[in-house]
């Protein structure tokens, strides 16, 4: 079968059931689609095609998967740091988000977020959040993947002013862009079971469901949360949304650090997935997911970095170290999420999570091309004995030299192919300036 692209010369970390390294690999692509994967013969080398990309010994793996982030909120990289969750959210996200938050300030943020994960690794995204529609268009120029939900709040919200009309909104948005890109999903996305009332959360779940989509929660992210929960409800959090209908396959709980075994026990039966962000949840002082206690009992946890606002970067390669460590020591055992688990959660687990385990999330034949090649020539990554653990306890997103999503490479040699990010700098430097004028006013109006 003749061949669009080939990638050679690389150590191909496979991600498959199987966990396959090939030491001296080469990939085919056809029309965006993996079509051969094989060890590289001394005296064959791999066909010619029309664009050859040469991984000069690197490490050729699955594009990271992003299952939790607010692409936007890249805006308010460091604005409210060292906060409580409620103080940081009330006191100063909130209040910034009335302000500045419209559709062209949502743009340049949102470019801003693609470039940092395009960048550094990250090939498929989801998250949500208000003018979804802006996020969207936005993200389609830069040629990431992307499930992006439009974030449902009782309460005003930018551009939703009347929440009344929060469903409404979130309908047409999924409806908008439902089948309309092969790269970008719609989502409905309510951000918490304390700022949605019951009905809120079930009629966004109907639409959810009518449409076939992703519906996104926070849930259970902080201890008052849980705490308030049991005392105004007599159920935790994840029980709530049990009893309203909420869980099911085509539901993703982001954080889920104050769970018990009852909960993990609902969130397996009902087959949820996570999205774990432990870096967020570690600034925020949120608390420390039961990974392993969900892991062992059958569920899908994903890696997720949250938006930049709360932990400050976009790096999965540094989420898997962090997320490896954390649990190690939490849990006092070494061998907790081990290299190739914590791999799976960024890649593989992450797919699952988003409904996309059959298109994307290993190297596969048949799967979409969503591939990243690493520069391994380097001082932090030499000698290499084991790749996957290189990817997790060694790697950075400094070390992407070239990325493809789809089959089409959208980083060559460390340059972002699809938007001029200096322009996109210059316009959310500029922002930042705005913002940074008023923050006085907002303080005194707290």
């Amino acid at each position: 079968m003749s061949v669009e692209v080939v990638i050679h010369n690389g150590t191909l970390v496979t991600v498959d059931d199987r966990m396959r390294i090939i030491d001296n690999g080469w990939i085919g692509i056809h029309e965006g689609v993996i079509r051969t994967i094989e060890a590289t013969a001394p005296e064959s080398p791999p066909p010619t095609a029309k664009m050859t990309i040469d991984a000069a010994g690197g490490i050729v793996m699955p594009g990271l998967v992003n299952t939790h982030t607010h692409l936007p909120m890249s805006l308010f990289r460091g604005l409210a740091d060292d906060l409580p969750l409620m103080d940081w959210l009330k006191t100063h996200i909130f209040p910034a988000e009335a302000r500045f938050i419209d559709p062209e300030t949502v743009r340049w943020g949102t470019l801003l977020a693609c470039a940092e994960m395009l960048l550094s690794g990250t090939t498929c995204c989801c998250g949500g959040y208000f003018h979804e529609d802006a996020v969207a268009r936005s993200v389609a120029e830069t040629g990431l993947r992307a499930v992006l939900g439009q974030g449902v709040i009782d309460g005003p919200a930018p551009g939703v002013p009347d929440p009344a009309n929060n469903i409404a909104y979130a309908r047409n948005y999924a409806q908008h862009w439902k089948d309309r890109s092969r790269l970008i999903a719609p989502s409905i996305f309510c951000h918490a079971p304390y700022t949605c009332r019951e009905r809120t959360l079930e009629a966004a779940k109907a639409v959810a469901d009518e449409l076939g989509l992703i519906f996104q929660v926070h849930v259970a992210e902080t201890r008052f949360e849980r705490d308030q929960s049991i005392k105004e409800k007599g159920l935790s959090p994840v029980a709530h949304l049990d009893r309203l209908g909420i869980l099911d396959r085509r539901t993703l709980l982001a954080h889920c650090v104050w769970v018990d075994e009852a909960d993990i026990a609902t969130i397996q039966q009902r087959g949820c997935a996570v999205a774990h962000c432990p870096e967020s949840n570690m600034k925020l002082a949120s608390g420390i997911a039961p990974v392993t206690a969900m892991q062992s009992a059958g569920v899908t946890v994903s890696l997720g970095t949250d938006g930049c606002a709360s932990n400050n970067n976009l790096d999965l390669f540094g989420e898997m170290g962090t997320a490896a460590k954390l649990h190690k020591v939490a849990t006092f055992d070494p061998t907790a999420l081990n290299a190739a688990s914590v791999l799976n959660m960024a890649t593989i687990d992450g797919a699952h999570a988003v409904g996309m385990a059959d298109r994307i999330g290993s190297l596969e034949i048949g799967k979409q091309a969503d591939i990243v090649i690493l520069d391994t020539r380097t001082p932090h990554l030499t000698p290499m004995y084991h790749p996957e653990s290189h990817i997790v306890y060694a790697a950075g997103g400094a070390d992407v030299r070239h990325v493809l999503v789809a089959g089409r490479q959208v980083v060559r040699d460390r340059r972002l192919l699809t938007i001029d990010i200096g322009e996109v700098i210059d316009r959310v430097n500029a922002i930042g300036r705005e913002i940074r004028s008023s923050l006085n006013v907002i303080t005194h109006k707290e």
